[in-house]
C-alpha cells in the first residue's frame, strides 16, 4: 500500500479536530471517557476511519458508539470548517480492539510467569535420579591415570 503524505496529514488533523469536538462540543450524556487513538484516511481523501477506545464496560461502550454515530453530522461539518478541503470525506467510528487485545496478551504473560515460578520451585528441590550428567565423558586427567595405573 502506497503511503500518502497528504492523506496522513489531514488523519492527523482530523483526530485533533474529533478529540477536541468530543470534549468540548459534544454533549450527549452517553458519551463516557473516550479517546480517539487513530484516524486512517483512505488515498483519495474520500473516507476517514476514526478508530477510538472507550473506558469502561460493555454498555458504556455501546452508548458511546450510539453517540458518536448521532454526532457524525455534526462531527463531519466541523471537519469540513476546519481543515478547509473541497470535499469533506465520511467519517466512520470504528471502535478499536488493541485495549482489549493488550490486556489479554498482558494476562497470558503473567499466567506463563506464575507457571514458570512454579516449575522453578519445584525444580529447585528437585534430585537426579543418577549421575548429574548421564553422558559424563573422562577427562583428560582421569585418562592420564588410567594410562599409568596399567603400566
Amino acid at each position: 500500500m502506497v503511503d500518502h503524505p497528504r492523506a496522513r496529514k489531514l488523519g492527523e488533523r482530523i483526530q485533533q479536530i474529533v478529540a477536541q469536538m468530543l470534549d468540548t462540543r459534544v454533549k450527549d450524556p452517553r458519551l463516557g471517557f473516550v479517546t480517539v487513538t487513530d484516524v486512517r484516511v483512505t488515498g483519495d481523501l474520500q473516507h476517514a476511519s476514526v478508530f477510538y477506545t472507550v473506558l469502561g464496560d460493555d454498555e458504556a461502550r455501546a452508548g458511546t458508539a450510539a453517540a458518536l454515530e448521532s454526532a457524525k453530522g455534526l462531527i463531519r461539518s466541523e471537519v469540513g470548517k476546519q481543515t478547509g478541503i473541497r470535499l469533506t470525506p465520511t467519517i466512520e467510528f470504528i471502535a478499536d480492539a488493541l485495549p482489549q487485545t493488550a490486556s489479554d496478551l498482558e494476562e497470558a504473560l503473567r499466567r506463563a510467569a506464575e507457571r514458570d515460578a512454579e516449575v522453578a520451585a519445584l525444580a529447585s528441590s528437585a534430585q537426579y535420579a543418577g549421575d548429574a550428567d548421564p553422558y559424563r565423558r573422562p577427562t583428560e586427567d582421569e585418562l592420564a591415570d588410567e594410562g599409568t595405573e596399567e603400566r
